[in-house]
């Protein structure tokens, strides 16, 4: 393949290990208490690694597919304009250092194990992820700090979305 249909393919094939995290909703009975130990270094570099082989920029970080991985720290898990429109509607990859700003350790962990999103966001692969990873992958992204705004609201199957938006079929 070449030019526009290779980048095609290539946005496909990642859609498939990351996506769009919808307004992701905490269960009421979950504590909000944090737990209290510092952040930790190993844990932080973990929670990298996972994120990477994961695929979370593929889609959570602007541009990362496009310029092959080749994208500022500073922009990374910020989420994307860039629009996942199928069966389901149209969702966008949420803005995690926003999202992660916002919640405890635990509430993540209960998120984690029970979410069921929307394609093309891999939420099986999340749910199968060891408490270690998790709490890995919930380091790691507190740890960039927030930045960015947050990703545009999902978009129902009635309404045509804004371009930039991948297309999957609509059957």
């Amino acid at each position: 393949m070449h030019g526009s249909n290779f980048l095609q393919a290539r946005l496909i094939i990642s859609a498939l290990a990351c996506a769009a995290v919808p307004a992701l909703s905490i269960a009421a009975d979950v504590p909000a208490k944090s737990s209290t130990n510092p952040p930790n270094n190993v844990q932080i570099e973990r929670g990298h690694y996972l994120v990477t082989i994961a695929g979370c920029n593929n889609c959570h970080t602007p541009n990362y597919i496009a310029k092959g991985g080749k994208v500022p720290a500073k922009d990374f898990l910020t989420g994307d304009k860039l629009g996942w429109r199928g069966p389901w509607g149209t969702t966008y990859p949420t803005n995690l250092r926003l999202y992660f700003s916002e919640i405890t350790d635990v509430q993540w962990i209960q998120v984690a194990k029970t979410i069921e999103t929307s394609p093309p966001m891999p939420y099986f692969a999340l749910n199968a992820m060891t408490r270690t990873d998790v709490l890995a992958i919930y380091e790691y992204i507190r740890s960039l700090g927030p930045a960015g705004e947050p990703a545009p609201k999902s978009i129902t199957t009635d309404k045509e979305p804004p371009q930039p938006y991948v297309q999957f079929p609509m059957k």
